[in-house]
């Protein structure tokens, strides 16, 4: 590392500090309808689904994985 590059990069990082980046206005309103318990079934089943099935695929396929590395 050069003795110029603290210098360099404090130049570089200098002007990004100095924009202004405009601030999303979220407002939240309660909800218009409530979630049935069907809805929330769906929704919970397929969140566990979208985790639990990839890394049980990989804990059942270990032994395999073992024996190609």
């Amino acid at each position: 590392m050069s003795v110029l590059t603290p210098l360099l990069l404090r130049g570089l990082t200098g002007s990004a500090r100095r924009l202004l980046v405009p601030r999303a206005q979220v407002h939240s309103m309660p909800p218009e309808q409530k979630l049935g318990v069907l809805e929330l079934a769906i929704g919970f089943t397929s969140c566990m689904v979208t985790f639990l099935v990839p890394a049980g695929w990989i804990l059942s396929h270990l032994e395999s994985y073992k024996k190609r590395g």
